[in-house]
């Protein structure tokens, strides 16, 4: 028995949120305390659904997160591109209709970033940016302990920013040079497969499915190939971390993601980088570290801002 299950034998009062973090392929849920200790937790694909409501039935959750836009205020979901049914749909009074209890929803960066200060790297400090490096780049921005969103929600979209404006690759959301293209798990592999040519001898030639993680393994024994992939990717995050620092003048940027897994191959490129190109002050004062809570980040996130908006 976990500490946390302990807990809630020796005191079931104790107060619980119920949390779920949609992502385009798996659905995680968890129930999480005021002190930021998971309980039960499930994990399981997310439905392949045509229709908004399946989704709501497989969620069931009060504090949901999802990888889109979202309107905090009135809990629709505006844009989520890797779960479309839920495209304008208003799933926070679906949930709230479903469980007949009041139900919040956030994007899932801006979740794991309110996760990581909660009970994270971010911890002791009150402006941090958290980026996210997975299949895309996601960011969470937070300013004097509270969250900003933007006037829309739509802010913290720190993948897109240009890094590489003229010539650069083409991103999905139709600009060119984005951060994303460069910096995550999708970039990497595509870099692989773009530098692969200069290194005959790689041994990620032989690999039949080329995935990041894969490079990153080859990287850690040596292979030059790897290697360069992730000093470039290091060199682009370092440029569009440098024009935060300047706009933003945070305490700490917290790298999460799947393709942080990376970071002692990427962060010292990352970090000349800006300090090539950010203020001098600001750029000493912002430290770059690694984020601790990994895939619970977005859950300890969710139940923080439900917690929140209940005081409130």
């Amino acid at each position: 028995m976990n500490r946390a299950d302990k807990s809630r034998r020796d005191n079931p009062s104790v107060d619980l949120v119920f949390t779920a973090d949609l992502g385009g392929t798996h659905l995680r849920a968890a129930t999480v305390d005021t002190e930021g200790r998971i309980h039960e937790r499930v994990k399981h694909k997310t439905p392949k659904a045509d229709k908004a409501d399946e989704i709501v039935r497989a969620i069931s959750a009060l504090s949901v997160v999802v990888p889109g836009t979202v309107q905090v205020e009135t809990g629709v979901v505006t844009k989520a591109p890797n779960v479309p049914c839920l495209d304008g749909f208003r799933l926070a009074a679906a949930l709230t209709s479903e469980l007949h209890l009041p139900a919040t929803l956030e994007n899932d960066a801006n979740a794991a970033a309110v996760g990581e200060m909660w009970m994270g790297a971010g911890r002791g400090s009150r402006t941090i940016i958290c980026v996210t490096l997975g299949t895309g780049v996601g960011g969470g921005i937070i300013l004097d302990g509270e969250l900003w969103r933007g006037i829309d929600g739509s802010a913290g979209e720190i993948g897109h920013i240009g890094v590489e404006p003229f010539g650069g690759v083409a991103c999905t959301c139709g600009s060119r040079g984005c951060l994303e293209v460069y910096a995550s798990a999708t970039a990497i592999v595509r870099m692989t497969r773009e530098a692969a040519p200069r290194y005959p001898g790689s041994p990620l030639h032989s690999s039949e499915e080329l995935t990041a993680e894969k490079v990153y393994r080859s990287g850690v024994e040596g292979d030059e190939l790897a290697l360069e992939v992730f000093r470039r990717m290091g060199q682009y995050l370092g440029v569009g971390l440098a024009s935060l620092i300047n706009v933003l003048n945070p305490e700490k940027i917290v790298i999460g993601g799947g393709a942080a897994a990376g970071w002692e191959l990427f962060a010292e490129h990352a970090r000349e980088q800006i300090a090539a190109r950010a203020f001098p002050v600001p750029a000493r004062r912002a430290q770059l570290v690694r984020a601790e809570r990994g895939d619970d980040a977005g859950l300890l996130g969710a139940a923080h801002i439900a917690f929140s908006q209940r005081e409130k």
